[in-house]
């Protein structure tokens, strides 16, 4: 897992400092580790770890200069991007949102020995934002729901001059497609799209702006959402 990390950060253009590399590899044998009581990833070979959850999560950090910045991690899984980001960019103000309480949980019990500081929040995405809406300066999210969808429960959690980073896979363009109408609807407009070669498949992060104040309706009940996307 090392050695691969190490191998593929100057790809990325990052240079990290050793212990921050023995961090994010920590994590990923955590991950490995709990993974045989809890269903956490799929990814379980240690390359793979690092080049499809360690390496993706880090590919942020060459699209947005994240020092300093309230980021909420929607859908959080089992802690990716959000906890690599973190260890990597130590000065991110981090939320962990996720609506499974056990994953949350455990996140909270082993994230402090690793000298990680993130706020964990179990709740699902579309109730949580009553509290926090508007308020972060970066929403993000990974294998979550389609564009279209993921746009209406991340957008609401971002300030206008913000951002949404939402991060995607071969079918990128065509999501995009699918969302002109959400984009425009939720007070956001397309950035760019940038994407990163992992292990033989693209990987695209579509860096969305919020440019207007995303209406009041919005996020609405997810079977909603599902139902009748934006």
């Amino acid at each position: 897992m090392r050695k691969t990390l190490a191998s593929g950060l100057p790809q990325l253009g990052l240079s990290l400092e050793e212990q921050t590399q023995q961090m994010l590899c920590a994590f990923g044998e955590a991950v490995v580790e709990q993974n045989k009581v809890m269903n956490l990833t799929a990814i379980t070979e240690p390359t793979a770890v690092a080049k499809l959850h360690l390496l993706d999560s880090l590919s942020l950090l060459t699209l947005e200069d994240l020092s300093d910045k309230r980021m909420i991690d929607v859908g959080c899984g089992a802690g990716f991007p959000g906890v690599p980001v973190k260890i990597a960019c130590p000065s991110v103000q981090l939320t962990l949102l996720d609506s499974l309480g056990k994953r949350m949980q455990w996140l909270e019990s082993v994230l402090p020995g690793l000298g990680v500081d993130a706020e964990c929040i179990t709740a699902r995405a579309e109730e949580a934002v009553a509290e926090r809406r508007e308020t972060y300066d970066i929403a993000t999210s990974r294998a979550v729901a389609r564009l279209n969808i993921l746009l209406e429960l991340t957008a609401p959690y971002v300030k206008v001059g913000g951002k949404v980073l939402a991060m995607k896979g071969t079918a990128a363009k065509q999501e995009l497609d699918e969302a002109k109408n959400a984009i425009a609807k939720l007070g956001l407009v397309v950035e760019h799209m940038a994407e990163f070669p992992v292990d033989g498949t693209a990987h695209t992060v579509i860096v969305l702006k919020k440019v207007a104040p995303t209406p009041k309706q919005y996020p609405r009940r997810y079977a909603k959402i599902k139902a009748n996307p934006l």
